[in-house]
């Protein structure tokens, strides 16, 4: 990939080399996925430098979802991600799966490069997006300006966005230059895949590898419940040395149960207590396995993971598997409402000043309850509703409107009573 002039990239390499231990951390991170992601660019004649993407994206974090709802190593948004094939279903998301998100993030910044013809503009439209980089580059095409990456005018984050890649880039090719030391990753395969033929409990899968159970959602990331569906995934990513053990394993637990877990499709809107009372769980614990949020009632046709009874031994079918969904409604006692989020809002100031559990705040807008939202960034809530219907902040809002109109009408001078009258003929 070309290089870039100006000082952004020696701002950006000062940033990281002040930062030895945290890059360090993220280099740890990347070990389970590099080679995979080199060999991908490889085989399609793709510069190595993009395999550096993911240290900008996601710092190598397959689990890290952004307040925009983007997921994964490569920091896909669900639309996006629908547009190239990664399933977003109950039981998994493939935004988080490291072989279909890799696929998917070098199928996308291909067809950007098609497109734009120069790499620097393909990174930036895959940060900012190809309509904005096309207006862009039309409006200094209309001005008579340059069209290159440093020529256009753009978000700070676009900016900064090929800096980022290019220091790291430099850094990672020369690190004595820098005066620091990176930890060695070996010029081999991590994982391999290896096949699954039934529905599998994910903490029994990584027994079964002898493998740590953050180790092995490490590598499978994509996994949304504690059961992997075969029909849904049909493989799982382990380490090497693990594969081995893991296939001895499986063979000598065959006669054992895998799934203590399956799926139930509810028959009509319920609420979370009586779904939990149908399946026999508690509501706590049917709300933490289904992510469900506080206040809300399930769906008639949504998919719950449920505890798999000892007499059912199918396993969940390929078409529940493929278009499992979970919708939800709120409570007829609450309305649901968006505001925007003011400078230095965070989930707890938000929560705070709207006398709503952060908690519940952090589960509706899909955050951890330390996120921060941008200013003028759209945050959901729901406020208890009075009795008519109407939530208490619309009814102090149109109370505050009449106090404010009689306001008026005592600083105004007073209508005659036949100017009054004619007024009233006319509405009639």
């Amino acid at each position: 990939m070309p290089g870039l002039q100006g000082d952004l990239v020696r701002q950006h390499e000062r940033w990281y080399t002040a930062r030895p231990e945290a890059l360090q951390r993220m280099i740890e991170r990347s070990r389970k996925y590099l080679f995979h992601i080199v060999e991908e660019l490889e085989q399609r004649n793709m510069p190595s430098e993009l395999a550096l993407l993911p240290f900008v994206e996601s710092a190598f974090n397959p689990q890290a979802v952004s307040i925009a709802r983007a997921a994964g190593l490569w920091q896909f948004m669900p639309a996006t991600g629908r547009d190239f094939d990664l399933k977003q279903n109950v039981f998994r998301d493939d935004r988080r799966d490291v072989l279909a998100s890799t696929r998917a993030a070098l199928d996308y910044l291909q067809r950007l490069y098609g497109m734009f013809g120069d790499w620097h503009l393909a990174l930036a439209a895959y940060n900012w997006g190809e309509g904005s980089v096309g207006r862009a580059i039309a409006r200094n095409q209309r001005a008579g300006k340059g069209t290159r990456y440093e020529d256009l005018s753009m978000p700070n984050e676009t900016r900064n966005y090929v800096p980022k890649l290019l220091a790291l880039k430099n850094v990672v090719a020369a690190p004595e230059d820098f005066r620091i030391e990176l930890p060695t990753i070996e010029n081999h395969p991590y994982f391999q895949d290896v096949e699954i033929r039934r529905d599998i409990d994910v903490a029994l899968a990584a027994q079964l590898a002898d493998m740590r159970l953050e180790d092995f959602k490490a590598l499978n990331p994509s996994a949304n419940r504690p059961v992997i569906v075969a029909a849904g995934a049909g493989k799982i990513l382990l380490p090497w040395e693990n594969a081995e053990v893991f296939k001895r394993n499986l063979e000598a637990h065959r006669a054992g149960r895998l799934a203590s877990w399956t799926a139930w499709s509810v028959p009509a809107t319920l609420s979370v207590a009586e779904a939990a009372k149908r399946s026999g769980m508690s509501e706590a614990e049917l709300r933490s396995i289904n992510n469900i949020p506080p206040r809300m009632l399930i769906k008639a046709g949504s998919t719950l993971v449920i505890p798999r009874p000892a007499h059912v031994q199918h396993d969940v079918s390929d078409h529940l598997a493929d278009h499992a969904s979970l919708a939800l409604a709120p409570e007829p006692n609450t309305r649901r409402t968006t505001i925007k989020a003011r400078k230095g809002d965070t989930v707890a100031l938000i929560a705070r000043r709207h006398k709503i559990n952060a908690e519940n705040l952090a589960q509706w807008n899909k955050v951890a309850a330390s996120a921060s939202f941008r200013a003028g960034e759209t945050v959901v809530i729901y406020l208890p509703a009075k009795a008519g219907g109407k939530p208490a902040r619309a009814n102090a809002v149109k109370s505050a409107g009449k106090a404010k109109q009689a306001g008026k009408g005592a600083s105004a001078s007073p209508r005659k009573p036949d100017q009054a009258a004619r007024k009233a003929d006319s509405k009639r």
